[in-house]
C-alpha cells in the first residue's frame, strides 16, 4: 500500500522522480511536477489536492478499476505521453500484465486499430523494465469462455436484420471476431472488459453506444454506484463536455434497470 500510495502521489503530478514508470521510453516526454509549477502553478495544486488526496481515494470505484478506466481512456483518445505512468499504477493496483494485454487487443476493435498500436510501445517498455516475459501474457488463442447462445443469437439476428442488406461484413465481423471470439477471451474478466468499453465510449464521446454497453456491464457484475463513479472519474481523464454528454444516458440506464 505504501507502494502506490507513492506511486499513486508521483503519477498524478504527471511524473515520479525515479520510479520503474520513469525508466520506460517516453516518459521523458512527461512534465515533471517542477515543470508544472513552473507553468501552472494551479494545475500542479489540482493534481495533489483533487486527484491524488480525493479523485482516486474515492470508495465508489477500487484503484484497481480507476486504473483500468484510466488506461483505457488513454489509449482510446491516443494520449500516449502519460501511458507509461498510468500502466505502472495499473500493474502496482493488481492488473496483471496479462489483462493489460488484453485490454490493447480489446481497444483495438473499440477505438480502432491505430490507438491499440499506439499503445504498443508504452507497454512493451513498462513490461522490460518489469521484466514481464511472454509467459505472464495471454495466448493468441485457447480455450474460451462458454458463450450464451440464445442471447448472441438474439443479438445476432437483430443486427443482421438491421444492418445484413446494407454491410455483410460489419455483421458477419461482429458477429465472427466480437461476440464470438474477442469477447470469449478468458484472460479478462466479462466485467473488466465491459469496463473497457464504457470508458472508451465515454473518453470518445459515442454517446449512442453507451446505453448498450453499459447494460451489458451491469449484466456483468458492474454496479450502480460504479457506473456513476466511472463518469465521475473520466471527467478529469476526458473531460467534462465528454463526461456531461455521456451523463443523461448513463442516468437512463441505470434508472430503467431493476433495483
Amino acid at each position: 500500500m505504501k507502494l502506490l500510495a507513492v506511486t499513486l502521489f508521483s503519477f498524478c503530478l504527471f511524473a515520479g522522480d525515479v520510479s520503474a514508470a520513469s525508466e520506460v521510453q517516453g516518459a521523458d516526454l512527461m512534465s515533471r511536477p517542477e515543470d508544472v509549477r513552473a507553468v501552472a502553478p494551479a494545475l500542479e495544486s489540482f493534481a495533489q489536492k483533487v486527484l491524488k488526496d480525493d479523485l482516486w481515494k474515492r470508495p465508489g470505484l477500487s484503484v484497481r478499476d480507476r486504473s483500468i478506466a484510466t488506461v483505457a481512456a488513454l489509449i482510446a483518445r491516443n494520449q500516449t505521453v502519460e501511458l507509461p505512468a498510468y500502466l505502472g499504477l495499473a500493474l502496482d493496483s493488481g492488473v496483471k500484465p496479462s489483462e493489460i494485454s488484453e485490454i490493447i487487443t480489446h481497444l483495438a476493435f473499440y477505438t480502432g486499430w491505430a490507438n491499440a498500436m499506439g499503445a504498443i510501445p508504452a507497454a512493451r517498455d513498462a513490461f522490460r523494465s518489469r521484466n514481464i516475459g511472454a509467459d505472464q501474457l495471454p495466448p493468441a488463442s485457447g480455450p474460451q469462455l462458454p458463450l450464451d447462445e440464445a442471447a448472441e443469437k438474439q443479438r445476432a439476428s437483430r443486427v443482421g436484420e438491421q444492418f445484413g442488406q446494407i454491410t455483410p461484413s460489419l455483421v458477419q465481423y461482429t458477429t465472427d471476431v466480437l461476440f464470438r471470439d474477442l469477447w470469449l477471451r478468458p484472460g479478462l474478466a466479462p466485467r473488466d472488459r465491459s469496463l473497457v468499453n464504457v470508458s472508451a465510449l465515454i473518453a470518445t464521446g459515442q454517446v449512442a453506444q453507451i446505453t448498450y454497453h453499459l447494460n451489458r456491464a451491469m449484466d456483468n457484475g458492474l454496479t450502480r454506484e460504479e457506473a456513476g463513479e466511472v463518469l465521475g472519474h473520466l471527467a478529469f481523464y476526458a473531460g467534462w463536455p465528454s463526461a456531461f454528454s455521456a451523463a443523461p444516458v448513463v442516468k437512463d440506464v441505470i434508472e430503467k434497470r431493476p433495483h
